[in-house]
């Protein structure tokens, strides 16, 4: 169980939430391109595929991958960013909870994924020191051989480092990284991670 809250919630400003949910209102009202994510996670998945969008925020990643025809779940830790995933993206399960302690089938949700998503620097939100155990859960719903896509600045709080130690430690492999979402390779310049891992 998490002892400490996440940086979400200890490192932000009050009203960082609503900032947040309107800054991406305001990007998708001006035509910006929010599904840059979700692409790559449905080039990599069958057709109506089940798929746990990890950290969901306001909706932006899990929202396009439910239009697409998958089945989606979004869980987040911030009732406010629920909250508007379930107004402007309707269709997903959309789920207030702790990464950490994650237990989906206690909430009626037994089937496990056919991938799992955890883009938008949530990585880096996390409480101190849970990294491995959100990995750990994570990796609980998913299916065998199944991916569990981990986009984050590696710039910010946990380093590249860091991550593969929690990686191991969640008994995970490291399958591929790239540096961007857009499949551009990793090089050990760039500033961002995009890990495509599986079970061992």
């Amino acid at each position: 169980m998490a002892t400490t809250p996440p940086r979400w919630i200890t490192d932000t400003q009050p009203g960082h939430s609503q900032w947040y949910i309107e800054r991406f209102r305001a990007m998708a009202a001006d035509g910006d391109d929010l599904a840059g994510e979700a692409r790559l996670i449905d080039a990599m998945v069958p057709r109506q595929a089940h798929i746990l969008d990890a950290g969901c925020g306001p909706g932006r990643l899990g929202g396009h991958l439910a239009s697409v025809g998958h089945r989606v779940v979004g869980v987040d830790v911030d009732p406010a960013l629920i909250e508007a995933a379930a107004a402007d993206q309707p269709g997903p399960t959309w789920l207030v909870g702790d990464l950490s302690e994650l237990d989906l089938p206690a909430r009626g949700i037994d089937e496990k994924f056919d991938a799992i998503v955890c883009a938008g620097n949530v990585m880096v939100f996390l409480a101190p020191g849970t990294e491995a155990q959100v990995l750990r859960r994570l990796a609980a719903h998913l299916k065998d051989d199944a991916p569990l896509v981990v986009g984050f600045h590696t710039n910010r709080h946990l380093t590249l480092d860091a991550f593969d130690a929690a990686v191991a430690d969640a008994g995970l492999r490291l399958d591929l990284r790239l540096a961007t979402w857009d499949v551009r390779p990793w090089t050990p310049e760039a500033d961002w991670a995009v890990s495509i891992l599986r079970k061992n």
